[in-house]
């Protein structure tokens, strides 16, 4: 039997239909982990989505309350039936969500930049961030081998969430072009430690930053992968929405083929 254990970060919050319990962790029947599935023809038993918003690497091997529900480890639906796991986590452990809430804030207030607040003393606390993140993901990998000795395992970069050019649309960000730059630059760094710790666990990476490209928050409604502050679809803000989805599925499909 092929069986797919799918343990992931954010996926699918706010894009119709929500499913799975519990309802807390915010699953799309629209989010790529369901379209990989239907693509790769699983069905029922063949196919576990266990994501939940707001996870964090240790919510991997354990259980993580929501605001509706306590989903179960993600990595207790591997065993050695697993062919298949995709992994996408490490954006939460960074507080990458937090970071782009408090450089909004810095960019509305006219407050000193985030990345000069973030840089202080000349250390970069993000910096420091992914590396601890880069750490525990490679426990996390070795438990999935563990678990799954005869899986082949995937990690899911980021989508590019911002602009290359931040003082294009640094306004309707509500952030300095500067503090665009920066979150971007750290978004790549992210991906590279993935990719990185995946090759390092002899896990296969999936690039979903190149085929994003042109695609991010700041790209007309009809054209974009992630929405913007004031998301003008359902999906959440700063989140990929249903097209990011269905290109973040394309991504995964051409890595495995």
């Amino acid at each position: 039997m092929c069986r797919v254990g799918v343990t992931e970060r954010d996926i699918g919050p706010g894009i119709p239909e929500q499913t799975g319990l519990p309802a807390g962790c915010g699953r799309s029947s629209r989010a790529y982990p369901a379209l990989l599935a239907a693509r790769l023809h699983l069905a029922g038993g063949q196919f576990r989505d266990v994501s939940c918003s707001g996870a964090r690497i240790a919510d991997l091997s354990r259980g993580q309350s929501t605001a509706n529900g306590v989903n179960p480890s993600q990595l207790s639906v591997l065993s050695p039936a697993t062919r298949l796991v995709t992994l996408g986590i490490g954006g939460n452990d960074i507080g990458f969500a937090d970071l782009i809430q408090r450089c909004v804030t810095a960019g509305l207030l006219r407050q000193t930049p985030c990345r000069e607040q973030l840089t202080a003393g000349g250390e970069d606390s993000v910096a420091a961030r992914i590396r601890t993140a880069g750490e525990r993901l490679t426990t996390a990998l070795a438990e999935i081998r563990r678990r799954a000795p005869h899986a082949h395992v995937y990690v899911v970069g980021y989508p590019a969430i911002l602009p290359a050019d931040g003082a294009a649309c640094a306004s309707g960000l509500a952030m300095t072009a500067s503090d665009v730059a920066y979150l971007r630059l750290k978004e790549q760094q992210l991906n590279t430690m993935l990719r990185a710790r995946a090759g390092a666990a002899g896990a296969r990476f999936v690039d979903t930053w190149t085929p994003s490209l042109g695609h991010d928050a700041c790209q007309a409604p009809e054209n974009r992968w992630i929405e913007p502050l004031l998301p003008a679809t359902q999906a959440a803000s700063l989140h990929p929405n249903a097209r990011g989805e269905q290109g973040m599925a394309e991504a995964v499909l051409a890595t495995l083929r």
